[in-house]
């Protein structure tokens, strides 16, 4: 299952994680960003299932994991890449819904994506969760205040998580892309050279390795340019 999966880091990650031979839950808002990804994975001769929805919907990832159950029994890999910026302002101004919005994307939703898919990675011989961070999470970044908290709260709901896996075959990790040619990356930063970043495309492979069931490495915070 990849997050987020219309566009950015999650539609990279989601075609090459196709190309592998794997069946991809694609989930994401835009019905129209997951046919692109899609049709983009069918060109390749892969297969995936699309799941348009809201993670704010937290019902909706409850029902997520039991039609999951209902037709394959279990999760193989689960990648929580779906994640929102907010409004970049001091955190005094910063607007309650805003702050919560962030919160539930960032946070929450993949606290509930843990709850509902807990037992189905454990059905898999090897399950792999990936969570996407961001360096945010261990900086204190003028205006940056609700992303980097959000951040910093999802590394350690990740980390506690893969410390309650340690026994199983569930390997859970993070993953910080560092800047990136991505849509929140230009809204972050309006002034900036997109040419000057890599492309989602060019972490997608390390995407694919870590869900893997070759890779055996768990609690672990890994930056993609190290």
């Amino acid at each position: 299952m990849v997050t987020g999966a219309s566009r950015g880091i999650g539609r990279a990650s989601a075609i090459a994680l196709a190309k592998a031979g794997t069946h991809v839950i694609l989930v994401a808002r835009t019905v129209g960003g997951l046919e692109e990804t899609d049709d983009e994975i069918r060109k390749s001769g892969g297969t995936a299932t699309l799941v348009p929805m809201n993670l704010r919907d937290f019902d909706a990832i409850d029902r997520l994991g039991a039609s999951i159950y209902e037709r394959w029994g279990k999760l193989d890999a689960l990648l929580g890449n779906a994640g929102v910026l907010g409004t970049l302002t001091p955190l005094a101004q910063l607007g309650p819904k805003l702050f919560q919005e962030v919160m539930e994307v960032n946070v929450t939703a993949n606290w509930r994506l843990i709850r509902s898919m807990d037992p189905l990675l454990r059905q898999s011989d090897a399950g792999r969760v990936l969570f996407v961070s961001s360096g945010a999470a261990r900086k204190h970044t003028p205006y940056w205040g609700a992303y980097a908290v959000s951040k910093a709260a999802l590394e350690m709901l990740a980390l506690t998580y893969a410390a309650e896996c340690v026994t199983s075959n569930v390997k859970v990790n993070l993953l910080n892309p560092g800047p990136m040619r991505t849509a929140m990356r230009a809204k972050a930063m309006p002034g900036e050279d997109p040419a000057s970043l890599p492309s989602p495309d060019e972490i997608a492979p390390q995407v694919v390795e870590m869900l893997s069931p070759s890779f055996t490495r768990s609690e672990a915070i890994i930056d993609f340019r190290r």
